[in-house]
């Protein structure tokens, strides 16, 4: 009876996560994405002197027009030195939360374009997957190589959007380097490294975003940044990261790092990984409009100096001679 008991038991798991996969799904995408139009704190204040960038395109996955909504923070007129970065955000605020953190990647050097996901602040309303977000992504940075193409062109993704830039980085070859901040190898990595990670979960994540898969096929310069004190991610999950990719890399550690201001602490770090992984130089500062630029003037010729200059400056052993 115990055995009968056990085996009705199994039948009855399995037709319910049958008839219930495509809500099981939706549920996976709610957890990973969660999905906002809201910012954080006062970071929407911070989008002052950015520029609304729409993007339009005909979704393949979903069959449907798609429209995108990103910021830009660049220079006018765009250097031809000057980088360009596609940064990639996480999961749960909309793209104006990440405001801080674009405005410290324009301090180190590059115009950067931000976008929101399907699903997220002005863009299409959907409830975004794995496979919507890769296709974002990809549209972003068409947009981007239409819009710059002789710029250096990079990726960046924090936390969630590390794992979609890695993937957007193995099926272009364009991109110059691609930086992760945050970032892990896989979701069942994540799943796993939480308290209750030893229940067999594996088999039920249909959202797997499995960047540990994806990093060796990136042929550009890889810089993997993480937070010694990051609670979400585990600093060794981004390890691992590096670990697998086989291109050139660097891996940077920032002690009292958390999830959120990695970027803000570790800012010398990167100043210095920037300039050994891609050469970058520090950025000129950026004149305003009606600032006029220094203009060097030369110091005057020194004068000779007189007899009695002389021998005031002298030692007194020498003035008494």
């Amino acid at each position: 009876m115990k055995r009968w008991s056990l085996f009705a038991s199994a039948v009855s798991l399995c037709a319910l996560l049958a008839a219930g996969c495509s809500t099981l799904d939706e549920r996976q995408r709610e957890w990973i994405f969660q999905p906002s139009d809201r910012s954080w704190g006062n970071t929407a204040a911070m989008t002052a002197g950015m520029q609304d960038v729409w993007i339009d395109f005909q979704s393949s996955v979903t069959g449907q027009p798609a429209r995108l909504h990103g910021l830009w923070l660049g220079d006018a007129p765009m250097s031809p030195d000057r980088p360009v970065m596609l940064y990639l955000h996480g999961a749960r605020y909309n793209v104006a939360g990440s405001a801080p953190r674009i405005q410290r990647m324009h301090e180190l050097g590059f115009s950067v374009l931000a976008i929101d996901y399907r699903g997220f602040g002005k863009s299409t309303k959907a409830l975004p997957s794995e496979d919507s977000a890769r296709e974002d992504a990809r549209a972003a940075w068409d947009w981007l190589a239409a819009k710059y193409p002789k710029q250096h062109r990079y990726i960046f993704g924090h936390s969630l959007g590390g794992a979609i830039g890695i993937d957007l980085a193995s099926h272009v070859k364009d991109e110059s380097g691609v930086i992760v901040e945050s970032t892990f190898t896989s979701i069942t990595d994540v799943v796993s490294s939480f308290k209750w990670g030893w229940l067999p979960f594996s088999a039920l994540v249909t959202q797997r975003f499995e960047a540990i898969n994806k990093v060796k096929t990136i042929g550009s310069p890889l810089l993997v940044v993480h937070g010694s004190n990051d609670t979400l991610i585990n600093p060794t999950l981004g390890r691992k990261l590096y670990d697998a990719a086989t291109g050139p890399k660097m891996f940077v550690l920032v002690e009292g790092g958390s999830h959120h201001n990695t970027n803000s602490i570790g800012e010398v770090q990167y100043k210095a990984a920037l300039s050994q992984l891609f050469q970058m130089k520090e950025p000129a500062p950026v004149l305003a409009s009606d600032e006029a630029a220094p203009v060097a003037v030369p110091a005057p010729a020194p004068r000779a100096p007189t007899a009695r200059e002389v021998r005031a400056r002298a030692p007194r052993t020498m003035q008494a001679i």
